[in-house]
């Protein structure tokens, strides 16, 4: 139970209440000492006037007023002259004075703090005002005992009625943990469990009930966590699917392509020069489909394999991939520019560089091509103190404000309609796969631009 929220909270208001208790307990017992002598000076005046009244009260009577005033003598001053009025023998000396006329507060808690750690039977003097000013003071000698044993009675009964409110209080507020605090935490805590059963299932996903508003919020944020895990586990899946029928239709694809690869063995055996200088191209292209469906089958359908790195020229990359692009564009006027220096060396996976730029360049194409307007694509590059940056850039539309967002996730960044928003994933994971990073560098109406950095390795 002391591991539970509401029972710490039991224990700790119980020992607040008691420190509470204990802060008032002080002042209590020197008011309760105060009031105690000065019922004995008042029952000291009674004695006296008493006396006062008959001058002829005998020895006998005189000690029973002084035991029923429980004082060993009693002075009263009346008109600047002072009176032994009372008087019997004394046990001890008297020990200390006290006056009650203009005492602090802080005397008083002084005072009875001391006489309650003080267990020694002492005479004492007390000084007061008389009542209804019946002189101008009285002073009285008396025990300490009886008022040592009274203090410690009343402190006793403060004590006690002090625990009582201790564990009332605490009960109470143990209650109004459990219904405010407990059980929304618990049936939170049943709703998190719900929902680890099964994850992908909408309906676990948390409703926030909670009154208090701190425990609400911590329900909303839970719920938009479960809500957005969720959507993750179901695009996990939905990959994971993908994947599988990716891995089978490479295995069919990889068979058919080498067919294929055959066939332009011979095509390159021909005397017509439009297809001497095309089959080249055309095996190169077969050569880099048969060499994905491979990586596809060898490495999963999750994850890119680490690329081979080689130095490479990347102008003849970039060449490639637009004579590939030359031959798929429409009747539009979109031209290809190759701002690159001549030969300019990298040190990369020339396929998978080969993949990133192709992507690039083809949304780019597309861009153009899908707004039925002219331009260019351009691909530039720079080294800058080993630092490769490669850029590509088009005069097309720039991205929809919706694909920015997502622009570098699976099925969320398509840039077209009808895309399926892998292209970018795809590239940017290539590019990562390199330690570099594929960022968007601009996108608005005068046209977008993607920014490669790849650090070269010495």
């Amino acid at each position: 139970m002391l591991n539970s929220l509401s029972g710490r909270f039991l224990v700790l208001t119980v020992i607040f209440v008691m420190l509470a208790e204990i802060l008032i307990f002080v002042p209590s017992i020197a008011r309760f000492r105060e009031d105690y002598l000065l019922s004995r000076l008042e029952r000291a005046q009674i004695a006296s006037l008493a006396l006062l009244a008959d001058d002829m009260i005998d020895a006998d009577l005189e000690e029973e007023l002084l035991r029923n005033a429980e004082v060993f003598n009693v002075v009263l001053r009346r008109n600047e002259a002072r009176q032994l009025i009372l008087s019997s023998p004394m046990p001890k000396p008297i020990y200390a004075t006290y006056d009650l006329r203009d005492a602090s507060a802080f005397v008083l808690i002084r005072d009875a703090t001391l006489r309650l750690f003080d267990p020694e039977d002492r005479v004492i003097r007390v000084i007061g005002n008389p009542v209804r000013e019946a002189g101008l003071l009285i002073e009285i000698s008396m025990e300490t005992k009886p008022l040592r044993i009274a203090m410690i009675e009343y402190g006793l009964r403060i004590l006690l009625l002090s625990a009582v409110i201790s564990v009332f209080t605490a009960l109470l507020l143990f209650l109004a943990v459990q219904l405010l605090l407990v059980r929304p935490i618990k049936r939170v805590v049943a709703d998190i469990r719900a929902y680890a059963d099964n994850p992908e299932d909408a309906h676990r996903i948390i409703k926030p009930s909670a009154s208090v508003s701190e425990l609400r919020e911590a329900e909303e944020a839970l719920q938009k966590l479960e809500t957005q895990l969720t959507s993750a586990l179901k695009q996990k899946e939905r990959l994971a699917q993908l994947g599988s029928a990716v891995a089978k239709i490479s295995h069919d694809l990889r068979n058919i392509l080498t067919s294929a690869q055959l066939f332009t063995d011979r095509i390159e055996t021909s005397e017509d020069p439009t297809v001497k200088r095309m089959a080249p191209k055309l095996v190169g292209s077969i050569s880099r489909a048969i060499n994905l469906c491979e990586t596809t089958l060898t490495f999963g359908k999750a994850e890119e394999p680490a690329p081979r790195l080689a130095k490479t020229a990347l102008n003849d990359i970039v060449e490639d991939v637009f004579e590939a692009e030359l031959l798929t564009q429409s009747e539009n006027d979109i031209r290809f520019i190759n701002a690159l220096p001549s030969a300019f060396p990298v040190t990369v996976d020339s396929e998978q560089i080969y993949r990133v730029l192709s992507n690039l360049v083809r949304n780019a194409r597309q861009a153009l091509e899908t707004a039925a307007q002219s331009g260019e694509v351009r691909v530039t590059a720079s080294d800058i103190n080993g630092m490769v940056e490669i850029r590509v850039s088009d005069t097309g539309p720039g991205l929809p404000e919706k694909a920015r967002k997502h622009l570098f996730e699976a099925f969320h960044g398509g840039a077209r309609k009808g895309g399926s928003g892998l292209g970018l994933a795809i590239a940017a994971e290539l590019i990562r796969g390199h330690g570099g990073e594929l960022i968007l560098e601009r996108s608005d109406e005068d046209g977008t631009s993607f920014l490669i950095r790849l650090s070269q390795v010495k």
